[in-house]
């Protein structure tokens, strides 16, 4: 081999790239409180639609604390298996399925109605 060596840098590892001349992308640090008095500061962009309140890693939920509580939204009722069926067939409609469904059942047993 020859007296020199071609040295390599490992690939990914490094970048030839400096931060010389970057600006970071703007942004705003917002506060939190819990309710026990916990403090979070969370970083978001100056574009962000930051939100009034924020889940700490300790699971707590704290409030924006330039801010007002928001409004609680509304929740949607839950739709059982019985509300959908209703939305698409009538009660007597139902009733006749059953009694369809109940016939044919018997026949296969052999029961006489």
């Amino acid at each position: 081999m020859s007296d020199r060596s071609l040295r390599g840098m490992r690939l990914g590892a490094q970048s030839m790239e400096t931060e010389q001349g970057v600006e970071p992308a703007p942004r705003q640090e917002i506060e939190y409180r819990t309710e026990d008095g916990e403090i979070m500061r969370v970083m978001f962009s100056a574009e962000a639609e930051v939100p009034a309140t924020w889940v700490s890693p300790t699971g707590k939920e704290g409030l924006r604390v330039d801010v007002d509580r928001p409004d609680a939204e509304p929740e949607k009722a839950v739709r059982t298996h019985w509300d959908m069926l209703l939305e698409r067939r009538s009660t007597e409609d139902l009733e006749v399925i059953l009694e369809d469904r109940l016939k044919l059942l018997r026949e296969r047993r052999g029961e006489a109605a």
